[in-house]
């Protein structure tokens, strides 16, 4: 380690750690830095350094994952991916520490012992408590056996100058401890004759006062084992070496030895199985403190930082113990236990004396057990075979056999001598088991003596053997040709693929089909595809020769054309339904196609004829044949034929066999008319007399045409095949035929129903031609069935028609009575109306009426009709709420104003209302009216006019003079009198206002007391007509006086403010106006007198001292009894010198006031 940069200072049981035989970790502080130091023992040169402080840090015994050690924090890094694995915080100090697994860390802490796994996320988990007797020891070991059920706890400490040794060994099952002197320990397994698993064993050293020994016994028993007696050994320790002691014991499992190292640097090494000392000397001059396994050896470090690796020679150790210690069976076990050379001559000389003694099964056990295969030879197998056993026994040669099978495998020779027994006895399981466990050198001779018996365990050993040749015939054989390929690239074997492919083919055409598919596939092919057809082929494979040429031909090549033609003409010939698969699959582009057409029309599948054929005589003549083609797909095959090519098809169709064809050549006709041309299709089926035909093709045309000329057709189509209910739906729900034209079609065809000629006539409005033309045909009852079934709503036009033609009335009412009421009142009664008739509804007005109808056009008729007649009909307008006002209204304007008035008033028609009233002088009523109506902006277009009522200020004069003269006096209501009021104000006429409120207020009327129109006239007043004002003022008395005195005021109307101060007795600011506005103190002083109120002579004083008329004013604050404004008058009497006035006002305010 000194030669790696490692101070050895830093080399001590404290800082430097071994795991395994991986890595060593070593804790550096160098110049008050601190390091970590971890050196790869597979290649020195790997040696890396991390700055990392801890107490102590441990290598993974496998892997670059470091543990460390701050206090009681521990925490698990993996150093190549540079990232934390764990960490946890103890609740005590650890003392000691060691991975006992790649995953699980041992944890010991002054209480108790812990693992803690690194995977996942639990924390540490105890697993034991430590015992009293380890108190006070430094820990220095701690291992568990494999199942971790066992665990050891080893101490130190030294009483008296002599190092002992305390272990707590402990057992999880039983959660038992019990307490041992030992320095060192450690869990083992061995194998012991007859056994049928490993013993599981536990030696420990111990050295006391009186000596040293090592200990092996065994734990854990297991059921059907041999028992394990315990053993025990006397260790020596040379006189120089008397404060020597045990530290550390590695076991090898190979050679089932125990290393034991003590401190000294002395290593011993036993045999566990019987405790002997095989060999012991010193390694070391200087200390050893730690060691770890290595190679079925150990690994220690001594304090100068060497690091030891002691071993096994296997050439000399049974050479060794036999010379040495003479210990004859030690070296016969120890040779066979470990397959060491050394006592090959022993053994031989065993076996031949056990062959004479009759011995034969033992003979045969040693014989299968000897070092390295020494004795298992041809020549013993031959003594073993014509030897017999004891009776109820296995013969020595099964015994032979059997010994190897147990502990390892069969040579070549073996196997093929035990399998020919084992074949005979028909035991072939056990040929299988052995092979599957490796039991068996498998060889060519091997293969050959079982192919007989089984094809696949032969194909396994020939596998096995390595013999190509005879694994590429069992592939085939048993069928696994896809196993052939990938055999023959992994061992690099080429056989020849066309002799053998024709051999499968011969046993199995399916699996030769299979077999040439993974030769063809591969890259390049091993096969070509034309090897492959003529195989198969000359086999008359079919099915086979389809499938694989399917598959290799898939790439659609055109070098493969003639492969796909042969492909199709063998299934053409053969299997007819295929090739139609395969056509129908478009799977291939490049074969003949004419002679596959030719091909395909002989085996009837004419669809894949058509496909295929580019000439018209060819297509012409498979197309007829529909009775076996595919309506649908011959539709859609028409969609690759040029537009001559689809109608000379069609008409040939048509003319070979109309009656099977006519379907298919309609769906044609339809799917493709737009492309084809209608014309041109009308023409085919016109030159093939194909009435049927043609109706079903424009049938489907006629809803998507815009064509007038084609719906006209199909409208004549339908007339000429009887279809009348087709033309009725076509002149009903089609637009774009021509109207004219169909209906003097209809009118000259004469069909028995007249339907479809009443719908052309009722949508285009030919209605007046329609009646004309039923009434002169004497074909009265459809007119009956046009307004009672198709449309009542033209009975308006079909009564004005018949009433052009003098039809009867009794007719024409008994024709309106039977219609639903769909129609319009309004239009029926225009209608009539045009022809002054309207008498003639006269009954069935006044019946609809009384039937509770709400349409306006009953009662509007009725309206006109009492008009006309003077029938009382201002009782109807009047009452009747259902007719239309403004109809009624223009209806009357001429015939009688007051009528109109009346009409327009009861529907509030504002505008036609006061252009009634302007144009025929009626202000009177219009007055009314619109006092009664209560509408501003109706007052807005009569006081000021707008666009439809242009401003005449002679009918706003009229209309103003009849408002106050007759209008508002006849009011009762308030509203009525407010909205004309603000109807005068909005219309800014203030004096026309201050008319009206007069009228309103100084006469007697319900509305002279309202303060409202009394403040509206003072202030209008006050704005327009100031000289008004006083007398208002005296006049009325239920204004808003301090409010109106302050308008007065701020308009100028001092004295008219005073005085309704004055009359209001609002004193104070009455005698405010005299002195601030009126400025007269003589005034002032009178109203004060007259009044004789504190606050009025109070206001009068301050006035008066403001005017420096000081006498007056102290007598007035004496009568007002106020000393409030003593400083002030006490400054100006001062000033003046009017000390005896002022001794007056003192004398009155000393008996108010106290100074402060």
């Amino acid at each position: 380690l000194p030669e790696l940069g490692i101070d050895v200072s830093n080399i001590s049981f404290n800082t430097l750690t071994l795991q395994s035989d991986k890595f060593i970790c070593i804790r550096e502080k160098l110049a008050q830095k601190e390091q970590v130091c971890i050196v790869d023992l597979e290649d020195a040169t790997k040696t890396f350094r991390r700055p990392i402080t801890a107490d102590s840090a441990i290598m993974n015994p496998e892997n670059k994952i470091i543990a460390l050690k701050a206090g009681r924090n521990l925490q698990v890094f993996n150093l190549e991916m540079k990232a934390k694995v764990k960490s946890c915080m103890m609740s005590e100090d650890v003392q000691y520490w060691r991975w006992i697994t790649p995953f699980d860390i041992a944890l010991v802490t002054e209480s108790s012992v812990f693992h803690w796994s690194i995977e996942g996320t639990s924390s540490p988990i105890k697993q034991f408590e430590r015992n009293a007797t380890l108190n006070g020891t430094q820990i220095i070991s701690y291992c568990t056996n494999a199942k971790m059920n066992w665990m050891a706890l080893i101490g130190i400490s030294a009483p008296q100058g002599r190092i002992v040794g305390s272990m707590q060994l402990y057992n999880k099952d039983r959660s038992a401890s019990q307490n041992i002197e030992a320095h060192a320990a450690e869990f083992s397994e061995i194998w012991l004759e007859g056994a049928s698993q490993p013993t599981q064993v536990f030696s420990f050293t111990s050295r006391n006062a009186t000596g040293s020994k090592l200990y092996v016994v065994e734990i854990d028993h297991a059921e059907g084992n041999p028992p394990f007696q315990k053993r025990s050994s006397d260790i020596f320790f040379p006189p120089e070496a008397v404060n020597d002691f045990p530290v550390a014991m590695q076991a090898g499992k190979k050679y089932e030895i125990v290393y034991m190292v003590t401190k000294f640097g002395f290593i011993h090494l036993f045999d566990l199985e019987t405790g002997a000392c095989i060999f012991s000397n010193r390694i070391s001059s200087d200390t050893v403190f730690v060691t770890t396994k290595h190679d079925n050896g150990i690994i220690a470090i001594n304090r100068k930082g060497q690091v030891l690796s002691v071993g096994i020679n296997e050439d000399n150790v049974i050479p060794y113990i036999l010379q040495n210690s003479g210990n004859v069976e030690l070296a016969f076990r120890m040779a066979s236990r470990a397959n060491l050379p050394g006592a090959d001559q022993l053994y031989v000389q065993r076996f031949q004396q056990l062959m004479s003694q009759g011995q034969y099964g033992d003979a045969a056990k040693m014989a299968a057990s000897s070092p390295r295969g020494m004795l298992r030879t041809e020549n013993t197998i031959n003594q073993l075979r014509h030897m017999q056993g004891a009776p109820g026994q296995l013969t020595p040669i099964l015994q032979y056999f059997a010994t190897i099978l147990e502990k390892g495998e069969l040579n070549r020779y073996e196997s093929i001598e035990l399998a020919r027994p084992v074949l005979v006895s028909n035991r072939k399981s056990l040929l299988e088991k052995w092979l599957k466990e490796d039991k068996l050198e498998c060889s060519e001779e091997l293969g050959d003596i079982v192919l007989p018996h089984d094809a696949t365990l032969a194909l396994s050993v020939y596998l096995r053997a390595n013999v190509p040749a005879k694994v590429v015939v069992c592939f085939a054989q048993s069928g696994q040709f896809d196993k052939i390929v990938l055999y023959c690239k992994k061992v690099g074997y080429t056989p020849d693929w066309v002799p053998l492919l024709m051999q499968v083919a011969r046993a199995d055409g399916d699996k030769a089909c299979e077999f040439a598919l993974s030769l063809i596939k591969e890259e390049p092919p091993l096969v070509s595809a034309d090897q492959v057809y003529g195989v198969f082929s000359g086999l008359n494979l079919v099915q086979q020769t389809t499938r694989f040429l399917l598959e290799a031909l898939k790439a659609n090549n055109e070098s493969d054309a003639h492969l796909q033609t042969k492909l199709l003409e063998i299934n053409l010939l053969n299997a007819p339904q295929v090739a139609d698969a395969i056509l129908g699959n478009n799977m291939f582009s490049h074969f003949d196609r004419p002679y596959i057409a030719q091909l395909a029309e002989k085996a009837g599948l004419y669809q894949r004829a058509l496909e295929l054929y580019d000439n018209l005589d060819d297509i012409k003549r498979v197309a007829v044949h529909t009775e076996v083609l595919n309506a649908e797909w011959l539709v859609g095959y028409f969609g690759n034929l040029s537009v001559d090519d689809s109608l000379a098809v069609m008409r040939q169709m048509l003319e070979h066999n109309m009656a099977q064809n006519l379907q298919v050549v309609v769906q044609v006709a339809i799917k493709y008319s737009e492309l084809l041309g209608p014309q041109k299709v009308i023409d085919v089926f016109e030159d093939c007399r194909c009435n049927e035909g043609l109706y079903y093709y424009l049938g489907s045309v006629v809803n998507v045409s815009q064509d007038p000329a084609v719906v006209f057709k199909y409208i004549q189509a339908a007339v000429a095949t009887g279809q009348t209910k087709e033309v009725e739906r076509v002149v009903r729900d089609n637009n774009h035929y021509d109207a004219e034209k169909v209906k003097n079609y209809l009118k000259e065809a004469s069909l028995p129903d007249q339907l479809p000629l009443i719908i052309v006539c009722d949508r285009h409005d030919f209605v007046h031609d329609l009646v004309l033309y039923l009434y002169s045909s004497g074909l009265s009852k459809y007119i009956e069935v046009y307004v009672q079934q198709v449309n009542p709503s033209r009975l308006p036009q079909v009564v004005g028609a018949l009433l052009d033609v003098d039809c009867d009335e009794q007719i024409l009412k008994s024709l309106i009575s039977s219609t639903p009421p769909q129609f319009s009142v309004s239009e029926l009664v225009d209608e009539i109306e045009k022809r002054n008739r309207l008498k003639l509804l006269h009954r069935w007005l006044e019946a609809k009426a009384s039937e509770g109808s709400q349409d306006a056009g009953v009662y509007n008729a009725l309206a006109k009709i009492y008009i006309d007649s003077n029938y009382e009909p201002e009782r109807f307008l009047s009452s009747n709420k259902l007719y239309d006002p403004r109809v009624i209204g223009a209806y009357s304007e001429r015939r009688d104003p007051s009528l109109a008035y009346l009409a327009y008033s009861q529907g509030q028609c504002d505008d036609e209302l006061l252009r009634l009233t302007n144009d025929n002088g009626m202000f009177k009523q219009q007055a009314r009216y619109m006092i009664k109506r209560r509408d501003l902006g109706l007052w807005g277009k009569a006081l000021s006019g707008d666009s439809q009522h242009p401003l005449n200020q002679s009918h706003r004069r009229q209309l103003i003079d009849q408002v106050v003269s007759y209008g508002i006096p006849e009011a009762d209501d308030p509203e009525e009198v407010s909205v004309c009021v603000k109807a005068f104000m909005g219309a800014s006429l203030p004096h026309e206002l201050i008319e009206l409120l007069e009228r309103i207020i100084l006469e007697d009327t319900p509305f002279s007391n309202n303060s409202n129109l009394q403040n509206l006239l003072i202030l209008t007043a006050v704005k327009v007509e100031q000289t008004r004002v006083a007398d208002y003022i005296e006049r009325l008395s239920n204004y808003d006086a301090p409010d109106i005195a302050e308008i007065c005021i701020n308009n100028g109307l001092f004295e008219e403010a005073f005085n309704i101060f004055k009359r209001f007795e609002v004193n104070t600011e009455a005698i405010g106006v005299l002195i601030d506005h009126i400025g007269s103190l003589d005034r002032a002083y009178e109203y004060a007198e007259r009044c004789d109120q504190p606050e009025v002579w109070s206001r009068l004083a301050k006035s008066q001292l403001d005017g420096l008329r000081i006498k007056d004013s102290i007598d007035s604050y004496i009568r007002a009894d106020d000393p409030s404004n003593y400083a002030e008058v006490i400054d100006v009497a001062t000033h003046a010198g009017k000390f005896d006035d002022l001794v007056r006002f003192l004398l009155m305010a000393r008996m108010k006031v106290r100074e402060p």
